[in-house]
């Protein structure tokens, strides 16, 4: 899709929040999605204290705050944790990186590539005009971040060779991981040159063609090749017991809707463990004994958490809905949970075709979906997702595409 915005960017912040219809709205950028524990910690008192008591988890490995009554006070409070390290680029910093990588699976540990991307971000003046939308991604190989279509991106063919992708496909331009991030920050330089009001890199007529070209030009003797990386959305998220390369162990847990409760949030940062939000809503705490993971799950599978894979709520996704979102017909969340808790949500099966004017308790959908408030499906998933959309005259299935 090509086009050109006439309005500016207006993806929220810290120190610029969004009116949402319950309150002001905050988001926080989370780079790589890593949280240590006195971060998490923080966020979860900041939860209780000046929000609404839960922390939400973001499609890009982010966390929100709704209803937030003291921004200077929150600002103060994440810039003291290291969560709010620049004015100036705070809303830039979206970065999401294979959650999993330097313990589970992958060619290469892309984790060290994150605070070396972040720093290049902030120590450039220029970078800060960057659209508070636009997405890096860094893949470890496995293909799990690369198909969340990012506008700028690497993905590892092998332990020393980096794809550029841009637009969330693959340039053709290769790199080695010493070079990957500088590529990244001068992609990010030409993507400015190049829009005309564009927040995303997919609206610049033949961006991808464009930036590639000007990157080749700008920066000769770069590597390029034919073969090309297809990256696709995936669905497989990290939930349960994960075997690290070390014989540690991470967990990875589901949280139903992405509404992590600040409560559950302290008992998690109590592990003193590192933890990676991932694009997904989910979780991943790391580096643990056998016992201390057996401990994990005892005390937080009650609280909410999900460790089983074959749950309903992963197969699930909800935008705001009543009461924060005004152009929203129902309290999505509360059917879904609904639609969960009486079976509804059936996790794997045949997408249903089309059917409209249901009422929220007549809906049973099958694999993966997103349930939405509106036409506008905010938040909807990357790739084959079956839409059940809240219309003036009830639900509105459609099936998966």
């Amino acid at each position: 899709m090509v086009m050109t915005r006439s309005d500016p960017d207006s993806c929220p912040g810290v120190l610029r929040l969004h009116e949402a219809a319950d309150g002001p709205l905050a988001r926080i950028r989370v780079p790589g999605g890593h949280l240590s524990p006195t971060q998490l910690q923080t966020l979860a008192e900041a939860a209780v204290e000046l929000s609404d008591g839960s922390i939400e988890l973001t499609s890009r490995g982010n966390v929100q705050f709704r209803q937030v009554r003291d921004a200077a006070a929150l600002g103060e409070r994440l810039a003291a944790v290291g969560l709010l390290p620049s004015a100036t680029h705070e809303r830039v910093r979206n970065i999401v990186a294979s959650p999993l990588s330097g313990r589970v699976g992958g060619w290469t540990d892309v984790h060290p590539l994150v605070p070396a991307l972040d720093a290049g971000l902030r120590a450039d003046d220029r970078l800060a005009q960057l659209p508070g939308r636009v997405l890096f991604t860094l893949d470890d190989g496995r293909g799990d971040v690369s198909g969340l279509g990012g506008d700028i991106g690497v993905h590892a063919l092998d332990e020393n060779t980096y794809a550029l992708l841009l637009a969330g496909g693959d340039s053709g331009v290769r790199v080695p991981p010493a070079d990957a991030v500088d590529l990244m920050l001068a992609a990010a330089h030409g993507f400015l040159e190049l829009r005309d009001g564009q927040w995303r890199l997919h609206e610049i007529p033949d961006g991808t063609a464009r930036l590639t070209e000007h990157l080749l030009t700008t920066r000769p003797g770069l590597a390029t090749s034919t073969d090309t990386v297809e990256p696709a959305a995936q669905h497989d998220i990290p939930i349960g017991w994960l075997t690290q390369s070390d014989d540690r162990v991470s967990l990875g847990a589901g949280v139903p809707l992405g509404s992590l409760p600040a409560r559950t949030a302290e008992f998690i940062a109590a592990v003193e463990r590192p933890v990676y939000l991932t694009p997904w809503r989910s979780l991943v705490i790391t580096d643990m004994d056998e016992w201390t993971a057996e401990q994990v799950v005892r005390v937080l599978a009650p609280m909410g958490l999900i460790f089983d894979a074959s749950s309903p709520w992963l197969a699930v996704t909800a935008c705001a809905g009543m009461p924060g979102c005004a152009k929203s017909h129902t309290d999505v969340r509360a059917d879904v949970a609904a639609a969960v808790d009486s079976d509804r949500v059936i996790p794997t099966g045949t997408a249903q075709s089309v059917q409209e004017g249901l009422d929220a308790t007549e809906v049973v959908a099958a694999g993966r979906q997103h349930w939405s408030g509106c036409d506008r499906r905010c938040g909807r998933p990357k790739g084959r997702v079956t839409d059940v959309i809240a219309t003036t005259d009830g639900y509105r299935i459609v099936s998966a595409e």
